[in-house]
């Protein structure tokens, strides 16, 4: 049976080992899941780091000003919702049968939206010569407190998918990637450091109540996400410096 797709997929099958690989029936249609083994790129010296904020008004902001899947996006989630909401509650074979298409479907949705997401922000950071900077998502749910509209939010929306789309593209292109602590980047004025919650005067507002620079807040947060990325490189990567002790021969 012939088989089809994309042309880089094809290319990839063409051109790649093929590892592990699963033929699957789904929504009626047969699909080849074929692994392939891909050389990664060999890593550079960033020159300084892009920072990305995973946020909720948009899924992701980078520090050059660039906001990812806003408006257009969470208009098809709330609709989503909605419609899961009213299959839920009849609660009928055929609406649970409805249910599980459409849980498919919107998880397919989001895949594709968290692919071309980290494609751009790889891109953009190999092209510049920079690095990845993202926030650690360890106890993401857990650690952001919202309203409970902005929470279904939250927990409709894979932003561990996005991480792990990030780090593979960015080990593929051979783009340094850091996972930084993201405590307080929201709260803190990129320019003059001071950190207030009240520079926080709502979702997408920074206003700094020291220094008075006004800014959208996940441009803020992405800036300082970057430079945290910056340390976090200098640390690892910091040339070791023997004390005067070891290099005595003592």
């Amino acid at each position: 049976m012939a088989y089809t797709g994309s042309p880089a997929q094809l290319k990839a099958v063409a051109s790649s080992a093929i590892g592990e690989s699963d033929l699957v029936h789904r929504d009626g249609m047969w699909f080849l899941y074929a692994s392939v083994e891909v050389a990664e790129a060999p890593s550079y010296e960033p020159d300084g780091f892009l920072g990305v904020d995973l946020g909720i008004a948009n899924i992701a902001n980078d520090s050059d000003g660039n906001r990812y899947a806003g408006t257009r996006l969470n208009g098809y989630r709330r609709r989503q919702l909605r419609l899961r909401a009213r299959l839920q509650q009849k609660g009928t074979k055929s609406a649970k049968r409805l249910l599980a298409r459409r849980t498919n479907k919107e998880a397919r949705h989001a895949a594709n939206a968290n692919h071309r997401i980290a494609k751009t922000i790889v891109t953009e950071a190999a092209r510049t010569g920079r690095g990845i900077a993202v926030e650690d998502l360890t106890g993401i749910r857990e650690r952001v407190r919202l309203r409970k509209p902005q929470r279904v939010t939250l927990h409709s929306w894979s932003f561990h998918q996005l991480g792990g789309f990030l780090a593979y593209k960015a080990r593929r292109a051979g783009v340094p990637l850091v996972q930084v602590d993201p405590r307080y980047t929201s709260q803190t004025c990129h320019g003059c450091k001071h950190r207030d919650k009240r520079n926080r005067p709502d979702q997408e507002t920074f206003t700094c109540r020291s220094c008075g620079v006004v800014a959208h807040a996940d441009r803020n947060a992405a800036l300082n996400i970057a430079e945290r990325g910056v340390e976090s490189w200098g640390a690892v990567n910091r040339p070791h410096v023997a004390s005067p002790r070891s290099q005595r021969g003592v």
